[in-house]
């Protein structure tokens, strides 16, 4: 039900002119729904079901409550008078000054700072609140669902020194579980707290949710260190690829700005602001996944000690069976976490990122980045050398697409060329950059889901080998091996051309028929991309072909729906134009009715 309000919440707000009252209702049946979703799925007892629907009930009263208190207080001079008292009595006086206080200071400061009575501050107090919420949001969903399922998996059952639902690595390794979880919990509270005072304009004027944002990040690499390895040396390693990455950086706008002069015009301005939101989109949506990587490998945990084979409960099971294969995914995967954490960091400055973006510097990050994405998702998604081997032969494959499409509009636009619209410069700047913001976005949405798939292939891996099947394989690819091939080759194909667009789209492009060309091919590369994607749900989300092809049929039912909707549009369009009559008379006309009356 939700789905489905969601959906209808996104068809209505199509619309040129959105019906409000259809959008609000739409939402409040999908929250509803959520509730719904909730009770049914997080209870198992009638009395926790009861408890979780009288929430409901109880924080409207307390809603209510604080409405009353507000009004009475107003309205009834006693009942202030005695709030007043209960404040005081609560230490309330002495928390209110010190606010005041803390306050005033920050004020006087921020009016003694030259840089900060700037005419634009309320835009730059915009775009750090956007800042700010973006990578708290990012922060709190991860480390949310990080605390929610810990590294190393739980016990499935009692046992000596612990219980069922413990997790495994506080009885095998409490130290490190301690560390992650402390770092784990500093990060998603201080994204709480930030999400909270976001809307303060005096804390966004002084950088001090900024800040706290740093240490965010910071606490997010060390539950990163604790959480994605089993020894001390590693997490030690896994750390210095963000000091290596910041060392490259310095250096790189040591080199550059040797030779290079500090003033800067406003269009560069623009332009390496608007590279930085396509970075920092990217290194945000990166960090997200490379982090539930890093914490959950592919292939899950061991759940049971085994002296025998040489490995403890909470080990991952990749790590037994293909150690090589294991340590390049956890290599590349974290080299693709400290980089998109390092850039996010760098990305908060403007004093930091604005030569560094200039001097392209983030963008080999960003490209380095990239192949570290691709690595691990070699390493990790498959156990055979040679399927990985593919995987890599895809990126050929897909640059040879991209290069036959440019060929092919290359021609088309010599053959047209004659009939081209002259350019209007700041409309055709604006299409531009709104149509890069497309491609990147979904350039970055699709590796989000197909990493993700890859890794954690549709019907879960084996935890125990046989002679039949190793630990750690997809089950999908013993069982239904067809049917996991299409799955397979399709995500990876989807995952590989996302990954090829964004590096493509980092470049910068002088000659305007040049990159209005690359965006064309770019965009039916990303419509190629779609439809693997939609094979690779297809074959992965069923197990019979049937469903399959149910599937299929709703593609079909889909760009029906559409075409009969612009046959309607152009109909009734064409039915306007032609039951208005002409506006004037022809000019013709009118000389001759004066040439008779003459």
């Amino acid at each position: 039900m939700a789905f489905v309000a969601s959906l209808l919440i996104i068809v209505v707000l199509l619309d040129r002119k959105p019906r409000l009252k259809e959008a609000y209702g739409c939402i409040a049946i999908a929250l509803i729904s959520l509730i719904g979703a909730y009770t049914a799925g997080s209870c198992r007892e009638t009395d926790t079901t009861i408890y979780v629907i009288s929430l409901v009930g109880a924080v409207l009263a307390f809603i209510i409550f604080l409405q009353a208190v507000i009004y009475f207080k107003e309205k009834v001079p006693i009942v202030g008078k005695f709030i007043d008292d209960i404040r005081a009595a609560c230490f309330w006086a002495k928390i209110k000054d010190l606010h005041k206080s803390v306050s005033g200071r920050l004020q006087r400061a921020v009016s003694r700072t030259p840089s900060l009575r700037a005419i634009n501050s309320r835009k730059a107090a915009d775009k750090a609140s956007s800042l700010v919420l973006l990578l708290a949001t990012l922060a709190a969903a991860i480390t949310y669902q990080a605390g929610l399922d810990p590294p190393g998996g739980v016990w499935p059952d009692n046992g000596q020194g612990h219980m069922a639902v413990d997790p495994i690595l506080l009885t095998t390794n409490p130290g490190r579980y301690k560390a992650f979880f402390y770092c784990n919990s500093v990060a998603f509270v201080a994204s709480l707290v930030a999400i909270i005072l976001v809307q303060n304009k005096l804390l966004l004027e002084t950088h001090v949710l900024e800040a706290a944002m740093v240490l965010d990040l910071f606490g997010l690499i060390g539950a990163y260190a604790a959480g994605s390895c089993r020894d001390v040396s590693t997490s030690i390693y896994a750390m210095a690829l963000a000091g290596g990455v910041l060392v490259y950086v310095v250096i790189h706008l040591v080199f550059f700005t040797l030779d290079h002069t500090d003033t800067i015009t406003p269009q560069e301005i623009e332009i390496v602001e608007k590279r930085r939101k396509r970075l920092l989109l990217f290194a945000v949506l990166a960090a997200t996944v490379t982090y539930q990587a890093g914490l959950t490998p592919p292939g899950g945990f061991r759940l049971h000690d085994d002296g025998s084979g040489g490995y403890q409960a909470g080990d991952p099971v990749l790590l037994n069976n293909f150690p090589c294969r294991y340590t390049a995914f956890f290599y590349c995967n974290s080299v693709s976490f400290m980089l998109s954490i390092t850039l996010i960091i760098l990305l908060v400055n403007p004093h930091l990122y604005r030569p560094a973006i200039r001097s392209y510097a983030l963008a080999i990050c960003t490209a380095v980045g990239m192949f570290g994405l691709m690595g691990a998702y070699a390493a990790g998604s498959t156990q055979h050398l040679k399927t990985s081997i593919y995987i890599f032969a895809l990126v050929v494959v897909v640059l040879l697409v991209i290069a036959a499409l440019f060929l092919l509009f290359l021609n088309k636009n010599r053959n047209t060329s004659s009939q081209l619209k002259p350019e209007n410069g700041e409309d055709d700047k604006k299409t531009t950059y709104a149509k890069q913001k497309y491609l990147m976005l979904l350039g970055i949405l699709v590796p989000s889901v197909t990493y993700q798939a890859g890794l954690d292939p549709p019907g879960g891996a084996w935890q125990h080998s046989s002679e039949w099947y190793d630990a750690g394989n997809p089950v999908m690819h013993d069982n239904r091996r067809p049917r996991y091939l299409a799955f397979f080759y399709s995500n990876s194909t989807s995952f590989v051309a996302s990954i090829v667009v964004i590096i493509i789209l980092l470049l910068e492009w002088k000659d305007k028929k040049k990159r209005s060309l690359t965006l064309r091919v770019l965009s039916t590369t990303i419509v190629l991309d779609l439809l693997a994607l939609l094979v690779a749900y297809a074959a992965g989300s069923s197990r019979g072909w049937k469903t399959s092809v149910y599937v299929v049929a709703l593609i079909i039912a889909v760009l029906a729906y559409i075409a009969i909707h612009v046959i309607l549009a152009f109909l009734c369009s064409h039915h306007d134009d032609s039951s208005q009559p002409p506006a004037n008379p022809p000019p013709i006309q009118e000389e001759a009715n004066g040439g008779n009356q003459a």
